[in-house]
């Protein structure tokens, strides 16, 4: 697992606890939002949340694999 691909669930994971403004959990939500927020961003608009379940993320994650994938057969 990429060091982006760590940081996208890492967002994931924070997502899902409660945050209280100020806090060093916060901060740190805050700033993996700025890195990751753009990338998943793109494919949210792509596809929707469908149950209340946000699956952009796991196609973010296959998308950017795929990307390194091909990158890595074309290098080598």
């Amino acid at each position: 697992m990429g060091f982006y691909e760590l940081l996208i669930v890492i967002y994931c994971l924070l997502s899902w606890f409660p945050m209280r403004q100020g806090g060093i959990v916060y901060d740190f939500a805050v700033v993996l939002d700025r890195l990751v927020g753009p990338y998943l961003n793109f494919f949210r608009r792509i596809i929707p949340p469908m149950g209340g379940i946000d699956f952009s993320p796991v196609v973010a994650l296959i998308a950017l694999s795929l990307a390194e994938r091909l990158v890595f057969n074309i290098i080598l």
